[in-house]
């Protein structure tokens, strides 16, 4: 944007007006170690044009995600995005639409919403949808908060091969109520143990979270896993990845009751973190449970067809002391994204998606399996990620790949058991047998030599 210059008696008059001493005070609410505590390092008399070739030059060393292959995974995935996705999203009505209160202005927002809830609930088996959640992690610690206010108990179970973040998310917003969270331990095979979890699911339990699959990649047993959790009496929430949904039995299928994931896979950038796109449905008996939206379809007094907001009133978003939840305004252009995404692939398309996730992650174990100092740790099925263990430290090999213009995965050291040798990898139907295999040799010309990092005890 044009900058326009102040000259000192404006910035002097400003602040007065503002009732601040110096532009120092306008940031004075920022924490001090994120605000600097110097001038710029810059030389001294340099000319506009100057300082312009500067920053652009700084601005160059950076790289974009569109540069760089990534491997990286963990709940955030790169993925084709058709380019309908940003021609239909980027249309005015979609980035100006506010609110459905009005359901006779907003029906185009409504239907996008109403489509969206279908589309999760047919992905999911489940009876509702609400119009989405800021993210999985947020979702889930929202359906955990659903259970406990059904059971009226006070613990809850998180297997620690959930995903961190979530587990930290669900950890930090449950604190407040005096929840008890217990953490369920991975048996040898990555997945959770059945007979460890049976020891937990004690009467105080209101739930369990059941990933599917987890955050190592791999497919949990989730039969045996939901049947120690009903058994106990608890509500089964699970936690799955949508692409896998196409290959693998939904969450109603296993006896969840209440189901979220992340669905920035359909069509949304990952951007470095974010902003995501969470999902919340449940079964019938739970639905005026559910924080955020609910759209449902009617007809008017004329026989039309036409989309409204229902079960909550407008009391529920803007009245904290009456609502189950806070969470008010949904991802609606994300959702929006979502949708579109959806209805370009249909059921067949989906399918075919799960399927090409399946063959590249089928692929890249084998491309990396063969190379000297990799293992596969956990042998069992996994979906579009897996683990890899080197002998030397997985931070070293992502350093090094970084340098190679690879993003190579995420290191686990620290969890679920993992230790430092370790790497989570993931694949997506974006990337290229060519990939795969750069990444195998990659893998080859850090462990054949000795370049950053010692070996890793076994």
């Amino acid at each position: 944007m044009p900058y326009v210059p102040h000259s000192p008696d404006d910035i002097r008059t400003m602040l007065e007006v503002i009732g601040k001493q110096d532009i120092a005070d306008l940031f004075s609410h920022l924490p001090a170690g994120v605000r600097l505590d110097r001038p710029l390092d810059l030389e001294a008399g340099l000319t506009e044009e100057e300082v312009r070739r500067y920053f652009n030059k700084a601005a160059a060393a950076n790289h974009g995600q569109g540069e760089l292959v990534s491997f990286m995974g963990g709940g955030v995935y790169d993925s084709i995005i058709p380019a309908a996705i940003d021609a239909i999203s980027s249309r005015s009505e979609f980035l100006t639409a506010y609110t459905p209160y009005q359901p006779e202005v907003s029906q185009g927002t409504l239907q996008v919403i109403y489509e969206w809830q279908s589309f999760i609930c047919r992905l999911t088996g489940l009876d509702v949808a609400n119009a989405s959640m800021y993210d999985a992690a947020t979702a889930l610690s929202e359906a955990l908060s659903v259970a406990l206010a059904a059971k009226r108990k006070k613990t809850v179970v998180l297997p620690v091969t959930l995903n961190p973040r979530y587990r930290r998310v669900v950890k930090t917003m449950l604190a407040g109520e005096g929840i008890t969270v217990l953490d369920a331990p991975a048996g040898p095979e990555g997945t959770t143990d059945p007979v460890a979890l049976a020891e937990l699911m004690t009467d105080d339990v209101a739930a369990c979270v059941l990933p599917n699959p987890n955050y190592l990649g791999l497919v949990e047993p989730v039969d045996e896993l939901s049947s120690v959790i009903r058994n106990a009496g608890a509500i089964v929430v699970a936690a799955v990845n949508p692409v896998a949904l196409s290959l693998l039995r939904t969450p109603a299928e296993f006896g969840a009751e209440l189901a979220v994931g992340e669905a920035q896979p359909f069509g949304i950038p990952s951007s470095w973190g974010g902003p995501l796109l969470g999902f919340l449905a449940c079964a019938d008996k739970h639905k005026r449970r559910i924080p955020g939206r609910i759209v449902g379809r009617t007809t008017d007094t004329r026989g039309q067809e036409g989309y409204v907001l229902t079960l909550q009133t407008r009391e529920q978003h803007i009245r904290r002391e009456k609502a189950t939840s806070n969470i008010c305004s949904n991802q609606g252009l994300n959702a929006l994204r979502a949708t579109v995404y959806l209805a370009m692939l249909g059921a067949g398309g989906l399918s075919e998606l799960g399927e090409a996730n399946l063959t590249r992650i089928t692929a890249l174990r084998k491309a990396v399996g063969s190379v000297e100092g990799v293992s596969l740790p956990f042998p069992g099925p996994v979906f579009n990620e897996t683990v890899i263990r080197l002998t030397r430290p997985a931070v070293a090999f992502s350093d090094f790949a970084r340098k190679r213009g690879v993003l190579a995965g995420i290191p686990l050291e620290g969890v679920a058991g993992c230790g430092a040798g370790d790497l989570l990898v993931s694949v997506t139907e974006k990337r290229t047998a060519a990939e795969i295999d750069n990444l195998g040799s990659l893998l080859e010309e850090f462990l054949s030599g000795r370049p950053e990092g010692a070996e890793v005890s076994s």
